[in-house]
């Protein structure tokens, strides 16, 4: 079987790499931008920072705000018929993967209107078209969104969250700047951090792991562990550090898929609200235990690339232990609960494990799982 890679055709990385924005846009002969952000970022001028490029280049835009934290299927709805109505030819998405995977859910839509029902987007869908041209600006170092060719949306009616897999998703240029990160505060930047090392560290176990990947995941996994404490504390290297690390997890991850952190993840933000990234992050020592035995010697591998001194000379069992415990460790340090206590209600726990068994990252997991187990999981963290 081949493995396949799907990256961005063209992606910008460092300090001010937003001024690269109206030259792909001219370049292309497109007339007009469709923003899609949060409000926050309107309300912080985190998007006055790419608008006012914009505005100097007289490149013509229309700013669509109605994105929630956890996008919803309306929210898409909402997107294609203000992107319709806008006149624009492509799509500027800027913000964290709430903003990001809004926009995919529209370009894709609006080059495909026969998937106007979200719903059929979910898993893979075979959509013919690639969607709108699409330029992606992160605000935050974690979803990895710009570079994945995978969205999430929320289905308030049935109270889960569906991802959809779609190569024609996938945005045509990556601009990776951390001045669009610097005004994360302390608890998101944590929460999004941690999910970018639960994309590295469930990319490096999944089954379909494969040498290419693992060379993303172990990076990843080393930039997080060197700089997600510093970009906390909003250091400049830190911040660049985790602008590196959360795309070159994406780079792997969406192309060999995650596992039950993120299944389990997905129903709390789907049912409680709860941030994506804090979710993976108290969930992901404890997923990491249920699955040791069954990841040969990777564990090796991620106690190295977390800084463990001496796993090299350690048994099995004590590299294993040592990988989880400096995951543990890290999340501690950035501030991240130790449990789902205050979260997670008992009378929920069944409805929550068979949404996570169902859930589209769930095969990738290198243990075979169950409901029972997946719900014995959640009921350890209450």
């Amino acid at each position: 079987m081949a493995n396949r890679i799907v990256l961005n055709t063209i992606s910008y990385h460092g300090k001010g790499a937003i001024a690269e924005i109206p030259h792909e846009l001219q370049s292309r002969g497109h007339q007009k931008a469709f923003i899609c952000c949060d409000p926050d970022l309107i309300k912080f001028g985190v998007a006055k920072k790419v608008t006012d490029v914009l505005d100097g280049a007289k490149i013509q835009y229309e700013i669509y705000s109605d994105i929630q934290p956890n996008p919803t299927i309306e929210n898409v709805q909402h997107g294609v018929s203000a992107y319709q109505a806008s006149g624009a030819d492509c799509i500027v998405a800027i913000g964290g993967g709430s903003s990001m995977d809004t926009a995919k859910g529209i370009g894709v839509i609006a080059t495909n209107p026969e998937f106007a029902d979200v719903r059929s987007l979910e898993g893979v869908a075979p959509t013919k078209n690639h969607a709108v041209f699409t330029i992606a600006v992160p605000t935050t170092a974690g979803t990895a969104a710009e570079v994945t060719i995978n969205y999430v949306i929320t289905d308030v009616e049935r109270k889960r969250k569906f991802v959809c897999v779609d190569t024609n998703d996938i945005p045509e240029i990556a601009v990776v700047d951390p001045d669009m990160m610097a005004s994360m505060p302390k608890g998101l930047t944590a929460f999004t951090g941690m999910d970018a090392l639960t994309h590295a560290i469930e990319g490096l176990i999944t089954k379909a792991a494969w040498e290419l990947t693992d060379m993303f995941h172990l990076e990843a996994i080393r930039l997080v562990s060197a700089n997600l404490r510093n970009a906390v504390a909003n250091t400049p290297d830190g911040r660049n550090g985790m602008a590196m690390a959360q795309y070159i997890a994406g780079m792997g991850f969406s192309n060999v898929g995650l596992g039950i952190v993120h299944s389990m993840a997905h129903g709390l933000s789907a049912l409680y609200n709860t941030p994506h990234g804090m979710a993976c992050a108290i969930i992901l020592p404890s997923v990491l235990e249920y699955n040791a035995e069954y990841t040969g010697e990777k564990y090796l591998q991620l106690a190295k690339a977390m800084g463990v001194e001496g796993a090299e000379k350690m048994t099995q069992p004590e590299y294993r232990k040592a990988a989880v415990a400096a995951v543990r460790k890290l999340g501690q340090d950035v501030g991240i609960p130790a449990d789902l206590k205050g979260i997670l209600k008992e009378e929920d726990v069944q409805f929550l494990a068979e949404s996570a068994f169902a859930d589209a990252c769930r095969p990738g997991n290198p243990r075979d799982t169950s409901v029972e187990e997946i719900a014995a999981l959640y009921r350890n963290l209450l």
